[in-house]
């Protein structure tokens, strides 16, 4: 047990340098390998044990930026609690192995491994408080060939073919110890062919309706951790004064602006009710003689508070609106208040609990160069990573995909570069082009391909001007990526159940 417990920790580990600031997505596979032979032999009390070892050791490294944000508390609890899932895997795992209904054979246990690995995923994405979907395999695979198998099936898929190609090199290695020659080196061959199949699959990066001329800013806030916005106006300013600079560009290179976008919290003065910054978001419009999608925080609800993004006409009139329909529990609203007081006195710093918006993210917007209205998908931050939400608004008409987000409280981490991951798994998602725009960067414009445009650095004001391509057809993993997420789920728990149940069954002689 003792190497067994080596190995876990060791791989997991080896999964945090596969996401960035690393980014070395082929020790994914080999950390998948580590796994599985780790759990080789193991009861369900050992999986347990081997599997929230592995999980914690992969999601501590991977979340230290919620240490830079916070203290040692929330980090270890979140990093503890998240490892939890893997437990999970490796308790199913066990039973699954020991019920001897995978066989001798080289396909059904890796497939099995990854349905499993795919199905506790999904499961971590939904719950509790409706799940941390944040650190899925498929995000680490932006860089890498099986990266278009995303356009096929989305983020669970995508998650069950790694898991699966990672769990064959764990057969090899495994077959070669008990000298089986043959399995031994055809399974890592079919890991090979599960990797490069994502080559194969066509992604098209054409602007089939048109395309967008945008201006894109990025104005920079003071590296303060929690207490970068605490001067909102100082905020707002700059955001302004970076988009005066984009204009003065684009100007300068004959360029006319059809969209101007700044990101999550830019505007936290409400400009619908505070005069001086309805003045300078509606100057930035003007001199941009352009919409402005813009991020502020709506705290007419008596009972709480609303992220939400305005668009902003140049006369000064709301176009349309969308509120972030999924918080961050913990960080933008406090579950359990009185309890979580107790491991970290930070709660209290959110005093005002964000609600859920209950409108799809979408906005429409009517763009002169393309003589029409044009569709706009506009999740907020973290919502990039949560599937539904995403893959609705595309299938809703969503012709560009917009990523407004804050990264200021993390300071020089890897969680915005893990961000950009996200967004660009998405952007081959939906087959659509994809701008993530942060306070503080990292900023980019992604093709549909996944390919990063144009990109910002940390803590800086920036700005980009490109002309995006608008898109309206539908891949495969938006039309039908909801029904995969479910046949994962109910594919984890009937093979859980049977297992179980087979178990049982010999042990009690039924």
């Amino acid at each position: 047990m003792q190497w067994n417990i080596l190995v876990a920790v060791a791989s997991g580990l080896l999964l945090a340098a596969a996401f960035p600031d690393v980014g070395w997505w082929p020790f994914a596979f080999v950390s998948l390998a580590g796994l599985w032979w780790a759990l080789r032999d193991v009861g369900a009390w050992g999986g347990l044990l081997l599997g929230w070892l592995y999980g914690v050791a992969f999601f501590a490294p991977h979340v230290w930026w919620a240490y830079v944000a916070t203290e040692i508390t929330p980090w270890a609890a979140l990093s503890v609690a998240e490892g939890l899932a893997w437990g999970l895997l490796g308790v199913i795992w066990a039973h699954v192995r020991r019920s001897g209904m995978l066989g001798e054979g080289l396909l059904a246990g890796p497939v099995a491994f990854g349905l499993l690995w795919a199905g506790v995923e999904q499961l971590r994405s939904i719950m509790p408080f409706e799940g941390f979907p944040w650190g899925r395999l498929a995000f680490a695979m932006a860089d890498s060939p099986i990266a278009g198998l995303a356009w096929v099936g989305g983020v669970p898929f995508l998650g069950f073919a790694v898991a699966t190609a990672g769990a064959f090199l764990g057969l090899a290695f495994e077959r070669g110890v008990q000298r089986r020659p043959v399995q031994a080196a055809a399974a890592p061959a079919l890991a090979l062919v599960i990797v490069f199949s994502g080559a194969l699959v066509p992604l098209d990066s054409r602007a089939t309706d048109g395309e967008l001329s945008v201006a894109v800013i990025q104005g920079n806030v003071p590296d303060r951790g929690l207490d970068s916005f605490s001067q909102a106006r100082e905020v707002l300013r700059n955001h302004a004064a970076e988009s005066s600079v984009a204009v003065s560009d684009a100007q300068a290179q004959g360029r006319a602006i059809d969209l101007m976008i700044w990101p999550e919290n830019a505007a936290d003065v409400d400009p619908r009710v505070d005069d001086q910054a309805y003045q300078l978001v509606t100057t930035a419009a003007q001199e941009a003689d352009a919409p402005l999608l813009l991020g502020t925080v709506d705290y007419t609800p008596v009972n709480g508070r609303y992220n939400t993004s305005l668009l902003w006409s140049p006369e000064g009139v709301v176009l349309d609106t969308y509120s972030k329909q999924r918080p961050v529990p913990f960080a933008e609203y406090i579950p359990m208040r009185t309890f979580a007081r107790h491991f970290s006195p930070d709660v209290d710093r959110v005093s005002v609990d964000m609600l859920a918006g209950t409108e799809p993210a979408v906005m429409q917007v009517a763009i002169d160069s393309q003589e029409r209205a044009v569709t706009l998908a506009t999740v907020i931050c973290f919502e990039v990573a949560v599937d539904d939400i995403v893959r609705e608004a595309v299938a809703l008409g969503g012709e560009l995909l917009v990523v407004q987000t804050n990264n200021a409280t993390f300071g020089h981490t890897a969680e915005s570069t893990q961000q950009l991951q996200m967004t660009r798994i998405k952007a081959i998602e939906t087959g659509r082009y994809a701008i993530q725009d942060s306070t503080v960067g990292v900023s980019a414009i992604v093709a549909p391909d996944g390919r990063v445009l144009q990109e910002t650095e940390l803590f800086t004001a920036a700005h980009m001007l490109a002309d995006v391509g608008l898109r309206t057809d539908l891949t495969p993993a938006v039309r039908f990526g909801g029904w995969i997420a479910w046949g994962v789920l109910i594919g984890t728990g009937v093979l859980a159940v049977s297992a179980v149940g087979r178990r049982l069954r010999e042990r009690y002689e039924w």
